[in-house]
């Protein structure tokens, strides 16, 4: 058996690679989206994350791989430790470059360890949390971070005495409603009220929702696509140009049987999107635009079309992306995402541990209540 470290995913081929990813897991992890983050320049050097996948070959087959990356920087990684990097030199620690292993700039949980057969999962587990000690070493890591895995994942970090830390993504499950009311049978009348005014909103505003899919995807709406995830980016203090458009037009030629794109169009003027994908029974959202800003259209396009979709094509999950404000209110549920850290200064590391632990049980807590309330709740 032999362990490589690969500066480039194009040095293992596609089907080889795709072989070691389930079925059922994120498209995200594929070959084809890896490789166009690095092709189009959007991850590499000059963006902060410096590919370094470990790749495990038995008798010169890929048996096993773990996309992973040299950090020297926080950015575009959703498990957000912007105060470990900032605590880090009082207990001595230079906290860059890092080591991750994750897909750059989507928080969508999937398996890290990729392996050709699943009863190796764990065997595989130890050799990369072994392996990725080692390239911290070489590299002077002062730390190595595994973001967004899976439950059963983090738990076999976690016996190998790595930091497990949870957060919260809010989700919509399909619990076999027929329809979009069935859903609003969760809310209280005063919820189910302005969701249904929101819904109608559209309509009022003469604007009609397009999906876009391998069939109708073409070089032109990839660049709509890309202006469109401008306008968010450049928007907020915090946004950040991690995706570039040479990304979006290799998405649309290469990527398209994954991709679900919704437009809002007034007649044939693309006036709002969102960046979605599909695979197998789960919807994932990935990046939101809008030209103009109009009332309510972000929740319709970017909430409301996902769970009509779910409904109409019997999906079980859709997954919106980070954050919670607006989705919590609108039906969301909120689901424990994981992630595993070894931090090497004994001292930091303790303290992290400390912090992770207090965390942990305040995310259990949340999670735990506010899915007995949305159950709890219903017409009067």
């Amino acid at each position: 058996m032999q362990l490589k470290v690969v500066s480039d995913i194009r040095e293992l081929s596609r089907v080889d690679w795709d072989a070691l990813v389930p079925e059922n897991a994120p498209p995200f992890l594929e070959w084809t989206w890896l490789s166009a983050l690095e092709t189009s320049g959007a991850v590499g050097r000059d963006s902060g994350w410096l590919p370094l996948h470990l790749a495990c070959f038995e008798d010169h087959v890929l048996v096993a791989a773990m996309p992973v990356y040299a950090k020297t920087n926080s950015e575009g990684e959703f498990v957000f430790d912007w105060a470990w990097a900032d605590a880090a030199p009082r207990f001595g620690v230079r906290y860059y470059p890092k080591l991750i292993a994750a897909v750059p700039f989507t928080p969508v949980t999937g398996p890290r360890v990729l392996v050709r057969d699943p009863a190796q999962k764990a065997m595989f587990t130890r050799v990369f949390a072994a392996a990725l000690d080692e390239l911290a070493r070489e590299m002077k890591a002062s730390s190595v971070h595994v973001l967004f895995p899976t439950e059963e994942e983090a738990t076999l970090f976690e016996e190998a005495g790595w930091l497990h830390r949870k957060g919260i993504q809010f989700h919509f499950e399909n619990q076999g409603y027929a329809t979009f009311e069935d859903f609003l049978a969760h809310f209280p009348t005063k919820k189910r009220t302005q969701i249904r005014r929101e819904r109608s909103q559209v309509a009022r505003d003469g604007l009609t929702l397009e999906h876009i899919t391998k069939e109708s995807m073409t070089p032109e709406l990839a660049g709509v696509m890309y202006e469109l995830y401008l306008t968010t980016v450049d928007k907020f203090r915090w946004g950040r140009r991690y995706l570039n458009r040479p990304f979006f037009e290799i998405i649309a030629r290469d990527f398209a049987g994954r991709l679900d794109w919704v437009l809002a169009k007034r007649g044939s003027e693309v006036v709002a999107g969102a960046f979605n994908a599909k695979k197998g029974d789960r919807l994932y959202g990935r990046y939101w635009g809008a030209f103009e800003e109009v009332k309510f259209l972000h929740f319709n396009v970017c909430y409301y079309e996902g769970v009509e979709q779910c409904l109409r094509e019997k999906l079980a999950v859709f997954e919106p992306g980070a954050g919670g404000e607006h989705k919590r209110a609108r039906g969301f549920l909120p689901t424990v995402t994981h992630s595993v850290h070894r931090i090497y200064s004994p001292r930091f590391s303790a303290a992290i541990a400390d912090f992770v632990e207090r965390e942990g049980e305040s995310v259990d807590r949340v999670v735990r209540e506010e899915r007995e309330a949305f159950y709890g709740e219903g017409k009067e």
